[in-house]
């Protein structure tokens, strides 16, 4: 069973250049780097560090991510809360990004995504099914360095 709790890790260029990550299980859905806290021992962080590991190949150190101090809660859907203890209908979820000096290759988990790609900002947001991570991606603009 999955916690209740997640990361969102927006990763871009200086550019503002955002990858995209297309879900396996469902076609058409672009997303940024998500996923769940193992435990409730894990912290966020970490956990956005190895999301990022997972989802992409990228491995940096948890010095480069950049903890935005935002959650969201949100409710869960309904085809999704399957994965969930039951009767749990609302997940938060912390915010990250990660700035990378230029486009990385990418080395997809294909169990979780079929596809990925680059997008200018702006067609980042657009194109992601989440409110959540579509208004992250609004906010890169004028965000400072890791903390």
């Amino acid at each position: 069973m999955k916690l209740p709790v997640s990361v969102l890790v927006v990763i871009h260029t200086p550019a503002l250049e955002v990858l995209l990550l297309e879900r396996a299980a469902r076609p058409g859905f672009w997303q940024s780097v998500t996923g769940s806290l193992e435990s409730l021992e894990e912290p966020a962080r970490a956990a956005a560090r190895r999301e990022v590991r997972e989802e992409t190949g990228i491995d940096v150190g948890p010095e480069a991510l950049l903890d935005w101090k935002i959650a969201h809660a949100f409710e869960i859907y309904a085809h999704w809360r399957g994965r969930f203890p039951p009767g749990t209908t609302h997940n938060t979820e912390h915010v990250f990004s990660l700035e990378l000096p230029a486009r990385a290759r990418v080395r997809l988990a294909p169990d979780e995504h079929r596809a990925q790609r680059w997008l200018p900002w702006r067609a980042a947001a657009q194109a992601c099914f989440s409110w959540s991570n579509r208004d992250v991606i609004r906010m890169l603009p004028g965000r400072g360095a890791p903390s």
